[in-house]
């Protein structure tokens, strides 16, 4: 009895985070870069032929675990500075506000270039992250990272989700995660912060491999990126 219990808590809750989840993730996303280079070179080309700028958005930090901030790595589908315009540029104005209402989604969004509708569609331009992965910063599965602006603007919005994002922000964020394969950008901040706060208290191996596996067919579908 006591050995089953032993080996429970090394695939379900604490014992699985603290031990076995960073032993997956460091191997999982050295194999999906090698899987994946191909598609890498191939986007990173792509970018390059469509649109002036770099290969890489150029991106403001993340929250990560325990509201530490780091450099999320993505293809740029946007233009050069979209996320500084976006909030600066006059024209951008009744754009920006659109863009807070709808928790910081947008499903129209005039910044993103022709090759990058494509690569955000099917997650093609979150492949970079796994990079993220390596250093420590990220999981393969966990739940989203957000930017500093969003986070605390969205509580404001909605007040009752505060003690959600405390759970959310104990772990780290993930690539994927339970929400991105439940209904991605078509759900609200109060929504998904209740589905990623959900993740965290029902964390194990089994969650994040069902969450895995689902994963390749909502990037090929595509429904509900934006």
């Amino acid at each position: 009895m006591n050995k089953l219990r032993n080996l429970k808590y090394y695939f379900v809750g604490e014992g699985y985070y603290r031990f076995l989840k960073r032993v997956i993730d460091l191997l999982g996303s050295l194999f999906l870069l090698v899987l994946f280079s191909p598609i890498y070179f191939i986007a990173a080309i792509l970018i390059k032929l469509d649109t002036p700028g770099p290969t890489l958005a150029d991106v403001p930090e993340r929250v990560g675990q325990r509201g530490k901030k780091f450099k999320m790595y993505k293809f740029r589908s946007m233009i050069i500075n979209a996320h500084y315009l976006l909030r600066t540029d006059p024209k951008f104005k009744l754009l920006f506000q659109e863009y807070k209402k709808g928790s910081y989604k947008l499903k129209n969004d005039p910044r993103v270039t022709p090759v990058g509708k494509f690569i955000r569609r099917h997650s093609i331009d979150e492949i970079p992250q796994l990079l993220n992965v390596v250093k420590g910063e990220m999981s393969l599965v966990g739940p989203r990272a957000y930017y500093p602006d969003e986070l605390e603007n969205q509580q404001k919005m909605f007040p009752q989700t505060k003690l959600l994002v405390s759970r959310v922000l104990s772990v780290k964020p993930g690539i994927t995660g339970l929400w991105q394969v439940t209904g991605r950008s078509e759900i609200n901040f109060d929504k998904r912060i209740a589905i990623d706060a959900k993740y965290v208290d029902s964390i194990s191996l089994m969650l994040d491999l069902k969450i895995i596996l689902k994963t390749p067919f909502v990037m090929l579908n595509g429904n509900g990126a934006v």
